[in-house]
Order: C-alpha cells, then sequence, then structure tokens
C-alpha cells in the first residue's frame, strides 16, 4: 500500500501527534508499505525509510513557541507524484487542509484524524474565544470531506458527533512498553530530580507548557504540602510565566528530556500529575503508567477513561484544590502507592503501539473501499 501522511506536525517536534504517527509510520515500514509524509519542514527528510517532505514554515506572532506550514500547492505535485493509495489528513488545519483539498480534486480515498481540541484550547484565549463557531464551522466542512474520520477517544466522539461530524470511529491508544518501564529506576536521576533530598516524593509533569495545560493548577498542592517535589519537564510558550508562578516552590523546570533520559525519569517518579482538562486524550498518561507510575488527574472524559480511580491512579474534580490535595494525600499509604503501580503497569501492558498502528491500517483499507464504491456508486 502507498500511503501518504500530510501533518501539521511531526519530527524533531515532540508531542502525543508525532509519538502516534512515527510508531505507525515504523509499524507500515515493517509491512513493507511505502510511506510518504507531508510536514512542516524542519530539517528532517527521512524516517524509517520513509520520505519526509518539508513545508516552508512560518511562526504565527501569538504562537512563536512552534512553527507551523500554510495551505501549499505544493501538496497536490508532491500527492500527484506519489499516486498514494490513501492519503491520511493528521489533524487537518494548516497544511493538513490541503491534503484535504487536493486529495478530492485527485479523486485520492481520504481519512482524517482529530487529535487536538483546538476549539477548546480558545475557551483558555479570550482574545479568540469569540471565534469558536467559525472554527468548529471550518473543522466540519475538513473532516466531512474524508471518507472517514478517527479520533483518539470515545468521549471526544461524542463531542464531534454533536458538532454533525460524520463517519467517526475511535483509534485506540498505544505505548511503547519497553521504553517505558519500571526497569529504568535510577537513582541518580532521582537525586537529581529531587536536588538530592530523600525526603521529598517526586512528583512529574511532562508536556508542552502552555496555559491550556493548565499546570498552574498543581501550585496550590506544593502550598499544602512541602514535603513534594515537582519536576516539571517540557517545554513551551508559558514557561517563564509558570517560572514566576512556581517561584518559591519545590519545582524544577528540566526542559525536553528525550530517550532513555526521559525514560529514567518517569520511572525514577513516585506519580504523574495530570491536571489538565483540555485533551482529546493525553498518550502521557499511559506512558507513566507503563512506568510504573499512578496518575493523579483532573476529572475529564478522557482521564476518566484511561484510569481507574483508587487502582491505576487517583480522580480529582477540576477546579477544586482540595479534592486534589486528598487525592495525593492517599499515596502516602506505601502500600497503597505500591499496589497502584503495579496495576498502573499492568494496565498499560494491554497498550502497544503494533495493535494500534494496525487498526490504523484496517482503516485506512475501510477508506480505500468506501472510496471504491462510492466511484461505483458515481458511474
Amino acid at each position: 500500500m502507498k500511503i501518504a501522511i500530510v501533518t501539521e506536525t511531526f519530527l524533531p517536534s515532540t508531542d502525543g501527534v508525532v509519538t502516534r504517527l512515527t510508531q505507525a509510520v515504523k509499524y507500515f515500514r515493517s509491512l513493507d508499505h511505502e510511506v510518504l509524509v507531508i510536514a512542516p519542514d524542519l530539517g528532517v527528510s527521512e524516517f524509517e525509510g520513509a520520505k519526509v517532505e518539508g513545508i516552508k514554515t512560518i511562526t504565527f506572532p501569538f504562537y512563536r513557541y512552534r512553527k507551523f506550514s500554510l495551505p501549499s500547492k505544493k501538496i497536490k505535485r508532491l500527492l500527484d507524484a506519489f499516486q498514494p493509495d490513501i492519503v491520511h489528513a493528521a489533524n487537518p488545519a494548516l497544511i493538513a487542509a490541503s491534503a484535504v483539498r487536493y486529495a478530492n480534486k485527485l479523486n485520492f480515498p481520504l481519512l482524517a484524524s482529530y487529535h487536538t481540541h483546538i476549539p477548546k484550547y480558545l475557551d483558555y484565549y479570550k482574545i479568540y474565544k469569540p471565534a469558536k463557531p467559525i472554527l468548529w464551522s471550518y473543522i466540519r466542512r475538513l473532516h466531512n470531506t474524508a471518507e472517514l474520520n478517527l479520533c483518539t477517544s470515545e468521549t471526544i466522539r461524542e463531542e464531534l458527533l454533536e458538532q454533525n461530524i460524520h463517519h467517526l470511529h475511535v483509534l485506540q491508544r498505544g505505548v511503547d512498553t519497553q521504553k517505558r518501564h519500571p526497569k529504568y529506576y535510577d537513582s541518580e536521576m532521582r537525586d537529581r530530580l529531587t536536588n538530592g533530598d530523600k525526603s521529598k516524593k517526586l512528583l512529574i509533569f511532562v508536556g508542552r507548557l502552555a496555559i491550556e495545560k493548565e499546570i498552574h493548577k498543581i501550585k496550590p498542592l506544593l502550598d499544602a504540602r512541602d514535603d513534594i517535589m515537582l519536576v516539571i519537564i517540557g517545554d513551551g510558550p508559558a514557561r517563564n510565566d509558570l517560572i514566576h508562578k512556581f517561584k518559591g516552590t519545590n519545582t524544577i523546570f528540566t526542559g525536553f528530556l528525550h530517550g532513555e533520559e526521559l525514560s529514567k525519569a518517569f520511572a525514577s517518579a513516585d506519580a504523574f500529575i495530570f491536571p489538565s482538562v483540555s485533551e482529546t486524550l493525553g498518550l502521557v498518561i499511559l506512558e507513566a503508567m507503563a512506568s510504573g507510575l499512578p496518575v493523579v488527574a483532573a476529572k475529564s472524559g478522557p482521564t476518566i477513561e484511561q484510569i481507574s480511580d483508587g487502582e491505576t491512579g487517583l480522580l480529582f474534580e477540576n477546579e477544586n484544590v482540595d479534592s486534589m490535595i486528598n487525592a495525593m494525600n492517599k499515596l502516602d499509604d506505601k502500600n497503597v502507592l505500591k499496589q497502584m503501580r503495579k496495576n498502573a503497569r499492568k494496565e498499560a501492558e494491554k497498550f502497544s503501539w503494533e495493535k494500534a498502528s494496525q487498526q490504523l491500517l484496517d482503516f485506512y483499507t475501510k477508506t480505500i473501499e468506501y472510496h471504491e464504491d462510492k466511484n461505483q456508486a458515481a458511474k
């Protein structure tokens, strides 16, 4: 099969979309499928034998942290030359919106996937919030051009159905249970993250530092308990604001960590905290669980889908400081913490990237069949 993936984000960027797509490409290439990735030009031209075609990037003044690519006619030329069996528009908004347009013009089967809850993000940027209905209209038009649409959780599927987006299916989550594993516990890493203070409980957050991630909500927990060290791993536009916000607390900002260093950071912590309620899933939750960490998370549809409260993690009421503190207090019982760590790892072992990527491949096949049926009906 010849697969063209057009995405708003790819390597060397690090986020849940990139993780999912790179794992899928690895799996497709292992089965000898030919893969073309079209993405913002960030200097990567090949990945696992797949060609990566870059589209010229720009930086928006309101979000200087990331580079974006605008819709481009180059995508039509690339798709026409490649002649794919399937076009996958990942998170269509800018360049992936061009994939939607030109797959339709060139009569290629088209699948679209929804990963980033941009309309929800507008709730955190008041100046842009009035544009939410316009944004939904744009997203609806793009996705309803596709023969099949994917999203990452049942909660988001229900919300997209309410927005009248059609042909929706949920793509299962996955995790690399070898790279995220309790075996990566490292005493030197723990000393580094706790500044050598063995009396501290180590709580970590991993992700993009942006206002919609709601990292600021963790601060009251640190104000209430001076025995917790919080380590914030990642970078983003809100970093300086967060450094100022957490000044005077037991908090360390590491910037991005990668590879084995990140695996060690996960496995050397006591628990993972996830304060956001704006995610479509939050793959990092499963990465934490694979590392043997219970997840302390704000209640939302996607966190409820992934975390068994009291078994693999603890859920707290969003914007409720007492609820968050009470959840964290439960981990003071060493036996409870030990059992939750085991439960979290056991749960994560159910989800492999191979299964998730094969499911995506099956959706590609369905899309091609739908496309052929549509062409036959039009004759």
